[in-house]
């Protein structure tokens, strides 16, 4: 299978935007939908921060959303949904109550506070107008690494960011996966450059390490930031299959595996580990039950990829202090 730009966009529908304050270190990532979506989500980190979330569970009855949205900025970075929300109204879109339009617009933060960056924001905190901004620029294609939601993001070892990756079935579904890692944990295996999603890489998007050759003795110790509730991985995953909300739940529940499958640990009390699925519907036929299952095993390897992807893209912070990226710390060793 070719992939196409090998990104989230490959899937047709939808498109991804940026915006991120360097000085702050912290940004918004906006996925935005061509046309209302179904969705769903599925939280297995015990520390989330969301919003509007509560209406993607398949029993509540908004059945299609506008865009997702991922911000740095913990519990702040919740208004970047305000402002992708007031971009989508002056574009015209959202649900229709009488004479009024209300985009639907969930999404989640990760903690990126204690970066380095400068957070002394005022009263009204930036990220409203970051949410604004990542819609306005949404497109086909769009960078990976330190940007966007990403920008101030890290891991136990190193930098942390945005990444994607794209596939497609064997009956010719698309999947892709968008995500933020900003992990308690680490993508990569002890003290070694290689990375636990090794196994699911695709034309050496993450460096073509392969496994370790021997396998370093500290790579099954836990290695964690510590106890506080200061992170938190974040993802969409979306395919152009025609599902139902239930359907769409049960892929984001599958595509969670994708965090265990390249981060060590996942879960955590202090991780807020949360992934969206969403199917566009483009795709000309229904899937099958068998066609669902391997959209979910696909969307929890591309969740896998992207996340090696993200570290492997990352540049690290200019801050004192600041953690390595992965070609900082590896691409001389």
């Amino acid at each position: 299978m070719a992939l196409f730009k090998n990104l989230i966009t490959d899937v047709p529908g939808l498109s991804v935007g940026h915006a991120q304050d360097e000085k702050l270190a912290s940004g918004v990532t906006a996925l935005i939908f061509d046309e209302p979506a179904v969705a769903s989500v599925a939280t297995h980190g015990g520390a989330p921060g969301l919003r509007d979330t509560a209406a993607l569970e398949p029993e509540m009855t908004v059945d299609r959303i506008d865009a997702i949205v991922l911000s740095g900025g913990s519990a702040y970075g919740l208004d970047a949904m305000g402002g992708t929300l007031a971009f989508l109204r002056k574009q015209g879109r959202g649900f229709q109550v009488r004479d009024i339009r209300v985009p639907i617009v969930p999404g989640a933060i990760l903690f990126d506070l204690l970066n380095g960056g400068d957070k002394a924001w005022g009263e009204v905190p930036v990220y409203w107008q970051l949410g604004f901004e990542a819609a306005a620029s949404a497109g086909s294609q769009f960078r990976l690494g330190t940007i966007g939601a990403g920008f101030g993001a890290t891991t136990v070892n190193l930098k942390g960011g945005i990444g994607s990756a794209s596939a497609e079935t064997s009956a010719g579904y698309r999947i892709g996966a968008l995500v933020a890692v900003k992990a308690v944990g680490q993508a990569t295996i002890g003290g070694a450059p290689h990375f636990w999603a090794a196994p699911y890489e695709q034309n050496g998007e993450f460096g073509g390490l392969g496994w370790p050759a021997a396998w370093p003795p500290e790579a099954l110790a836990m290695r964690i930031k510590g106890d506080a509730l200061e992170n938190t991985t974040i993802a969409i995953v979306a395919t152009d299959a025609l599902l139902t909300k239930s359907e769409a739940k049960r892929l984001a529940i599958m595509a969670q595996d994708g965090l265990a499958l390249a981060l060590r640990p996942a879960h955590a009390g202090m991780d807020g580990d949360t992934v969206f699925a969403a199917a566009t519907g483009r795709a000309a036929t229904r899937p099958s039950l068998r066609d669902q299952t391997e959209i979910g095993l696909l969307a929890s390897n591309c969740l896998a990829r992207a996340i090696g992807r993200a570290i492997f893209e990352a540049e690290p912070l200019p801050f004192k202090d600041a953690l390595p990226s992965w070609h900082g710390k590896f691409s001389k060793s």
